[in-house]
């Protein structure tokens, strides 16, 4: 699939989209703050996610940092002081800057996080809600949480545990160590570890081969995934049902298996 090249600003150009062939790549450029969130930044990639939710060219999304030094380094500690001074001043922050959470989560395409050197605190939180992780030797993690008096939000906690389970996520949070790439592929918190030189290569030929895949099948395994990992009073095994009935019925499963036969690539279209 090809389609014309797009891209966009928002933050005073702190948060970059591009978007091409399939694949949208949301840019973290805050490189002199090793790429720390401002509530500006947060904002503003919420209204990113929104732009690639709503183009219909794209089949999967890329997140990573500029700079070469950080994915993202948290949030930047420089503002706490405003935006964390009265329960109001908290409430208002969360507004603006909350949206992106709800969006992630709900992002109906696959996403994938492209780490390079720092991913720390809310930048961790951001990677461990997209689909997959590819980290760059050399990558440090952690969530200083214990350091700032800050109690971690459920979510982020939630989604910890399922990357590392319980007892990693207590040494991590208790101590607020950091670790380094290796030991993250290890203990699953990314799914790889590559060299440096790798990283875009490894995160484009990933991103490819989703974009070419037919996008209700993939759509299918993320649903059904997601549902997997819920309590099994809140799973939603209707949606399940639903989503494996439009498969079967959709055009794509007819390319597939044509294409199958013809022993060429499958040419999909979501349909």
């Amino acid at each position: 699939m090809h389609d014309s090249p797009s891209s966009e600003r928002y933050a005073d150009g702190r948060i970059l989209l591009d978007c091409h062939d399939g694949i949208a790549t949301i840019r973290f450029n805050h490189p002199e703050k090793h790429n720390a969130m401002s509530v500006e930044m947060w904002e503003g990639f919420g209204f990113a996610l929104q732009a690639a939710r709503d183009d219909a060219t794209v089949r999967v999304l890329v997140l990573t940092g500029e700079g070469g030094k950080a994915f993202v380094s948290g949030g930047d500690i420089s503002q706490f002081e405003e935006t964390h001074r009265t329960p109001e001043a908290r409430a208002e922050m969360e507004r603006r800057a909350g949206a992106w959470r709800r969006l992630l989560s709900g992002f109906p395409r696959p996403t994938i996080s492209s780490i390079r050197g720092y991913c720390i605190g809310g930048g961790l939180g951001l990677a461990l809600a997209t689909d997959i992780r590819l980290a760059a030797h050399g990558s440090q993690f952690g969530i200083p949480a214990a350091k700032l008096n800050i109690a971690y939000p459920f979510d982020g906690m939630r989604l910890l545990m399922q990357a590392v389970g319980p007892s990693w996520a207590r040494l991590l949070m208790f101590t607020a160590m950091r670790i380094g790439s290796d030991e993250a592929e290890r203990i699953g918190l990314v799914n790889r570890a590559v060299p440096g030189d790798e990283l875009e290569a490894a995160t484009h030929d990933i991103a490819r081969q989703i974009a070419a895949n037919a996008p209700l099948s993939v759509a299918a395994a993320r649903l059904t995934i997601r549902e997997a990992l819920k309590d099994p009073a809140d799973r939603d095994l209707g949606a399940i049902a639903d989503i494996a009935r439009a498969c079967a019925l959709a055009e794509d499963t007819v390319e597939g298996r044509r294409a199958f036969m013809e022993k060429r690539t499958p040419r999909f279209t979501g349909r």
